[in-house]
C-alpha cells in the first residue's frame, strides 16, 4: 500500500482512532524500522500539539520519521521552515483557530495537514534514494 493511501485508510477509521501524530507515523513505521503498533504507540500522547495546543502533531510525526530515517538536520529545518512558511504557524491550537475563521472544520483541516507531512516526507525520503 502507497503511503498516501495508508494516511487516508488511517484517517478515514472510525474503529480505532489515529491522531495526527500517529497517521504520520504508522504510515512510515516500516521505514523507521518499527512495527505498525509501535509506531501508532510512539505517537499516543502527540495528539492536539502534544495535548495543550504546541506543535502540530502531523508536523511532530513528521520529524520524528526523518529522525528515525537518518536524515539530516537540514532537511528537517528545511520542512520546519516550510510548514511555518506555508501556514504562518506551528502550534495546533493557532492553526485550529486559523481555520475555524477561515469556515475550515476541524477534521478535514487536521486530515489535510497529515496529507501534506506525508507528501514532504515522501518525497524527502525520495531524495536520499
Amino acid at each position: 500500500m502507497e503511503h498516501m493511501e495508508l494516511a487516508r485508510t488511517l484517517r478515514a477509521n472510525t474503529e480505532v482512532h489515529y491522531n495526527c501524530c500517529q497517521s504520520v507515523l504508522v504510515t512510515f513505521a516500516k521505514e523507521m524500522g518499527l512495527t505498525q503498533e509501535q509506531a501508532y504507540a510512539l505517537g499516543t500522547f502527540f495528539n492536539s500539539g502534544m495535548r495543550h495546543g504546541s506543535v502540530c502533531g502531523a508536523l511532530s510525526g513528521a520529524l520524528m520519521v526523518l529522525g528515525m530515517t537518518g536524515c539530516a538536520e537540514k532537511q528537517a529545518s528545511a520542512l520546519l521552515q516550510q510548514f511555518q512558511a506555508d501556514h504562518c504557524a506551528t502550534n495546533c491550537a493557532e492553526l485550529l483557530r486559523a481555520a475555524h475563521d477561515r469556515g475550515e472544520e476541524r477534521k478535514p483541516h487536521c486530515d489535510a495537514l497529515v496529507y501534506e507531512m506525508v507528501t514532504a516526507v515522501e518525497a524527502i525520503l525520495a531524495q536520499r534514494q
